[in-house]
């Protein structure tokens, strides 16, 4: 299949994509929408029956498997309608031999469609030979979906629990098995056993005898052991993960799962060098599996892709990554924020993110998961949040539940955002004789948390003019440290150009080049976990600074091999210094 695009538009939050791919779909670019809240894309879909006149038949919480029904019936939806704008869009641009030249004139070089075409035509070619040709080759973007295998919630009705497969995680997973997209899920946020099993259960997630499948895996990783580990006990299942989607660690948005320091250079490095190893060592297995099940094994070799994201933001940077690496794809998540004809963000926010300088984004500990997130400074969500702690009554009323997953205080879970939790934790921290500092230090972790479930879809409902009775009108956003050298609203045509080089720089004059300031991000937060173990450090703690420490030291002079621009040298050993400081602060 040819590709019309090297980039794609990773998942945002829950509501930034929810509909990205009938914006975009049709220019053959693929998106992701976050499985999450069935609620928010039964709302969607409502909307959406509505506008195009479709009739619309509710999927309510007192049916059964509403949640994987809702998900299947919203994806079958964003299809159908994907499907008739593609085919008018095709209409559109095979009008005049002038619109087709145009048309291919926006494509990248590399496109691999692009150039297959240039080759078509090299001598001449006819209106009706170009539509055919189109006709054979153009494909519409992938309508991927996006699944955190640890937002896998136990269900109830009434009290009594019901069976794994209803779990969130595994709802979801079902509503996409059973939708008829053809198209990939994103399996995010680490290894969850019980839901990787649970593929098998599905005929679409295995291979024909031509290699060819209907669902797809796509593993989010940001190393080579963890692909390895993963594909491995994937294929042990029978199941071939069809792309390795490469995340830096940090310098991203959303949730950051932060390397031992290893950076994005290194590990895209080793994917660069070990790919025919890894395909081979998983094929192999995967085979052997596949006679044990005796199902069909396919007559040739199986494939996979490699795609990175984290922090690009320039053409030059976006090239690098396909050419020295060969990636087959690279993801711009943030700026797409800023494109409302890709993504859907109310306007509020919009100029919130329009306005965000480098100190505006943070890591922070608002997230219920209990994992570091790339937070915005002064977001409605977390402003309505601050206004119910100055009340007395910090937490969430919880409306929706997703991430009501501890049961410190309770059998069934709850999350650590709602007011139930909190109120319970302080209660608890109350009666531990703490000094005053300590409760305070204890207190502040306690009420950080934000309700992320509800606030990271509700720019959907809000930019769409939908009630937002239930949830509030408080919106998280949770772009990555790139955001801040972005500075205006852009069209998608805009972007586009500028991811292709074939316009003026997008970005701001003073915006590091993306592996420095991983690198940098990476070495603060080293310092930080440094500072926070000043008093006592476990020999566990020391060994993972040692190995910290040596990682990070190992990408600054792995970057000094690698690159000989003048300025990125001078500030790799300014990274070096800082670091070497921070290993006397360890030996110390």
């Amino acid at each position: 299949m040819l590709k019309t695009h090297t980039f794609h538009i990773p998942v945002m939050g829950i509501g930034f994509t929810i509909d990205s791919p009938l914006k975009v779909s049709r220019f053959g670019i693929d998106s992701v929408i976050s499985l999450v809240d069935d609620i928010l894309l039964e709302k969607m879909r409502k909307m959406y029956c509505h506008e195009f006149k479709i009739p619309y038949d509710e999927i309510t919480e007192k049916m059964e498997d509403f949640r994987a029904k809702r998900i299947t019936s919203y994806l079958n939806l964003m299809n159908t309608l994907s499907e008739n704008k593609f085919e008018e869009f095709k209409s559109i641009i095979t009008e005049t031999k002038k619109s087709v030249k145009e048309y291919f004139n926006t494509l990248s070089n590399v496109s691999s469609l692009k150039k297959q075409f240039i080759n078509f035509t090299k001598n001449n070619f006819t209106l009706d030979e170009a539509k055919q040709w189109l006709k054979d080759n153009l494909t519409m973007g992938a309508i991927d979906v996006n699944i955190m295998t640890k937002v896998d919630k136990d269900n109830y009705i009434k009290n009594e629990k019901l069976p794994i497969e209803y779990n969130d995680a595994h709802a979801a997973l079902r509503g996409f098995a059973n939708s008829n997209v053809n198209s990939s899920v994103v399996l995010s946020a680490g290894m969850n056993p019980r839901l990787y099993a649970y593929l098998e259960q599905f005929k679409d997630f295995y291979p024909d005898k031509n290699g060819n499948i209907k669902k797809k895996i796509i593993l989010k990783v940001s190393d080579y052991r963890s692909a390895l580990i993963q594909g491995k006990f994937l294929a042990k299942k029978g199941i071939w993960v069809s792309e390795y989607r490469i995340e830096s660690g940090l310098n991203c948005g959303g949730h950051a799962f932060a390397t031992d320091g290893y950076l994005l250079g290194p590990v895209l490095e080793e994917f660069k060098t070990k790919r025919e190893e890894l395909r081979q060592a998983i094929q192999e297995l995967l085979f052997s599996v596949l006679k044990q099940k005796e199902y069909v094994i396919p007559q040739t070799n199986l494939e996979f892709k490699v795609s990175a994201q984290g922090g690009v933001g320039t053409a030059e940077e976006h090239q690098f990554l396909l050419d020295h690496y060969q990636v087959d794809s690279v993801g711009w998540g943030s700026p797409f924020l800023l494109v409302p004809e890709a993504t859907t963000i109310d306007n509020e926010t919009l100029e919130k993110l329009i306005n965000a300088k480098e100190e505006d984004v943070y890591l922070s500990d608002i997230s219920p998961l209990g994992v570091p997130f790339n937070n915005l400074k002064g977001n409605t969500k977390d402003l309505e949040k601050e206004r119910l702690i100055y009340k007395g009554r910090p937490g969430s009323s919880c409306p929706k539940k997703f991430i009501a997953l501890n049961k410190e205080f309770t059998e069934k879970g709850i999350c650590t955002a709602s007011r139930q939790y909190q109120h319970l934790k302080l209660k608890d921290l109350d009666n531990q004789n703490l000094s005053k500092e300590e409760h305070q230090i204890a207190y502040n972790k306690v009420i950080a948390k934000t309700c992320t479930c509800v606030g990271l879809g509700t720019t959907a409902l809000l930019a769409n003019n939908l009630d937002t009775k239930t949830e509030g009108a408080g919106v998280s956003v949770c772009p990555g440290p790139n955001i801040a050298y972005f500075s205006k609203k852009m069209s998608l045509k805009e972007i586009t150009k500028a991811i292709y080089d074939q316009s003026v720089k997008i970005t701001s004059p003073n915006r590091p080049n993306m592996f420095i300031k991983e690198l940098n991000i990476y070495i603060d937060f080293f310092k930080n976990k440094l500072e926070e173990s000043t008093q006592s450090v476990s020999p566990k703690q020391l060994k993972y600074f040692k190995l910290f420490n040596k990682n990070l030291a190992s990408g600054i002079e792995y970057y000094k091999q690698l690159f000989n621009n003048h300025k990125m040298l001078l500030d790799l050993e300014k990274s070096k210094e800082e670091l070497n400081t921070l290993q006397l602060l360890i030996e110390k």
